[in-house]
């Protein structure tokens, strides 16, 4: 009997952990532009003579 169904699982794996990783960098990419962006608007301020 082959053992297909492993490198199934195996793919099924990593294709989850691909998944959940891009997620996680999404998550994180979003909250640090928005954080960047949140300064940028605090640090572009008229100067006042």
């Amino acid at each position: 009997m082959k053992r297909k169904p492993d490198l199934l699982w195996i793919l099924v794996i990593l294709f989850g952990l691909g998944v959940v990783t891009t997620g996680y960098a999404q998550s994180l990419w979003s909250t640090s532009t928005d954080t960047s962006m949140e300064l940028a608007q605090q640090q572009v301020q008229p100067f006042k003579r």
